[in-house]
C-alpha cells in the first residue's frame, strides 16, 4: 500500500484582483523525497507555495499537507524559509536559529545546541555569536534557512532558496537538501534555476503563466523529447542537407538533429554509401533545459537565465 502523500493539491486557483495568478495547479508530493517547482519570477510559484502552507487560501481548489485540510494546525511538523527574508539584526546567528526553533514548539536547550552543530557543519561555527547586522546577506540566509530546519521537521518548504547564495554556499544548500530527504524529510521547494533541479528533484512541476505545463520526474521530462544526434562529415558538399533530417542545422564544424524515430541505423548506412563518411558522431538525452525551452519558449528561459545571472553578480 503506498502511504499518503506528504503535501497534494487540485485544481488551485489563486486571483489578485483580476489577474489569475495560478491557474488549476495541481501537485502531487510522495513522502521522503524532493519535489521542485521550477518556473520564471512571476509564474505562481509563490503564491501555490502560501496556498499550499495554508498562509492564503485559494479561490478554488482543495489542499492536503500532512494528512490534513487545515495546513496551520501542523504547522510545528513543518519548516518554511520564506522568499522575504528577515531576521532580527540584533539577535545572534545561534540565538536566532534557537528563537525560530522555539516557534516551533523546540526548547530553548536543545534550539542552541542543534544551532551550535548546525552552524558547524555548514562551515559557519566561527560566526555563531556575531549578530546577525555583522553577517554578510548570504550568510544571514543561511542563518534563516537552518532556523527554518532546527526543529527537524517533517515537510520541509523552500521559496527560492538559492536565490542570493554564492556557489559556495549553493552547494552547501544542495548538501543540506540532501541531507535532510535521507533524514526522512519530504523537501519542497521552488526555483527558477534548472540546475539545482536537475541535481536534487526526484520529482518536479514545472509552472509558467499561473499553469503547470510538466509533472513527473527529470528523465521522464527528458524523455519526452527526442535524442539529439550531433553528426560530422568527412566529406561535406551540397548533396549532404538533403539526405539529412529536415531540422538539421549547423553546430560546431557538423550538423545537429533529431534522432529519427527509426533509429540512426538507416541514416548512417546512406551517408556512408553516398561517400560523406562519418568523422564524429554523438548521441545526447536532451536537458531539462531542451525541455522547458519547449514548454515554455526562448524567451522566458533567457529571461530566467538573465535573473540567474544578476543574481550571482549581486
Amino acid at each position: 500500500m503506498q502511504p499518503a502523500p506528504a503535501l497534494s493539491a487540485n485544481g488551485l486557483v489563486k486571483y489578485f484582483g483580476d489577474k489569475r495568478a495560478v491557474d488549476h495547479v495541481d501537485i502531487l508530493v510522495p513522502q521522503g523525497s524532493i519535489y521542485g517547482i521550477l518556473g520564471p519570477n512571476g509564474a505562481g510559484k509563490t503564491t501555490t507555495l502560501r496556498m499550499l502552507l495554508g498562509i492564503i487560501d485559494p479561490d478554488e481548489g482543495h489542499r492536503e499537507l500532512l494528512g490534513t485540510a487545515r495546513p496551520r494546525s501542523v504547522g510545528d511538523r513543518v519548516g518554511y524559509l520564506p522568499e522575504e527574508r528577515g531576521l532580527y539584526p540584533g539577535m545572534k546567528a545561534r540565538e536566532a536559529i534557537a528563537f525560530m526553533g522555539a516557534l516551533r514548539g523546540l526548547d530553548w536547550k536543545t534550539g542552541r545546541e542543534r544551532a551550535d552543530v548546525m552552524l558547524e557543519a555548514a562551515g559557519l561555527g566561527a560566526s555563531a555569536y556575531e549578530k546577525i547586522k555583522k553577517l554578510s546577506k548570504g550568510m544571514a540566509q543561511f542563518v534563516q534557512l537552518l532556523g527554518s530546519i532546527v526543529h527537524r521537521p517533517d515537510l520541509i518548504v523552500l521559496d527560492e532558496p538559492f536565490s542570493g547564495l554564492d556557489p559556495v554556499n549553493q552547494g552547501r544548500l544542495e548538501d543540506i537538501i540532501l541531507a535532510e530527504r535521507d533524514r526522512g524529510a519530504t523537501v519542497l521547494f521552488s526555483t527558477h534555476i534548472m540546475g539545482h533541479a536537475e541535481r536534487l528533484c526526484d520529482r518536479l512541476a514545472i509552472i509558467a503563466g499561473g499553469k503547470r505545463r510538466y509533472e513527473g520526474s527529470v528523465d521522464e521530462a527528458r524523455a519526452t523529447l527526442p535524442m539529439q544526434a550531433h553528426y560530422e562529415p568527412r566529406e561535406d558538399g551540397g548533396a549532404l542537407a538533403a539526405k539529412l533530417p529536415a531540422d538539421a542545422v549547423r553546430d560546431n564544424g557538423g550538423y545537429r538533429f533529431a534522432v529519427p524515430e527509426g533509429g540512426m541505423e538507416a541514416l548512417l548506412q546512406q551517408l556512408l554509401d553516398s561517400g560523406h563518411g562519418i568523422a564524429g558522431l554523438s548521441l545526447e538525452r536532451p536537458s531539462l533545459h531542451d525541455v522547458f525551452v519547449a514548454l515554455v519558449g526562448e524567451e522566458t528561459v533567457e529571461r530566467m537565465e538573465a535573473d540567474s545571472d544578476a543574481e550571482q553578480s549581486a
